[in-house]
């Protein structure tokens, strides 16, 4: 069984945007979507291996500054053919910490 993370503090991840961090062997991208709301995909883009944490965020869709492939945060979808996906984390918020599940 994979155990949660602590990665941050609620409060250091400004609304509407992302920020990345370890967890396990991944770099992961936690995004603040607001209302003590997170989610938590794969950092880096499939595509070319940018930072998805340092994309445009709107709605619950975050576009990777490289080359603009837009990814759903909830569920890791590529917004321009569903059948590509990126790897989605489980994110809690416990007490002040925001903690994401290993995989």
């Amino acid at each position: 069984m994979s155990e949660f993370v602590t990665v941050a503090k609620v409060g250091a991840i400004p609304e509407g945007t992302g920020a990345a961090f370890p967890v396990g062997e991944k770099l992961v991208a936690v995004f603040n979507m607001g209302q003590g709301q997170y989610h938590a995909i794969n950092d880096l883009c499939p595509h070319m291996g940018a930072s998805l944490a340092d994309g445009f965020v709107e709605g619950d869709v975050v576009t990777c500054p490289w080359h603009a492939w837009r990814f759903r945060v909830t569920d890791g979808t590529w917004c321009d053919n569903p059948r590509i996906k990126t790897d989605v984390f489980e994110v809690r918020v416990q007490g002040d910490e925001i903690q994401v599940r290993a995989k």
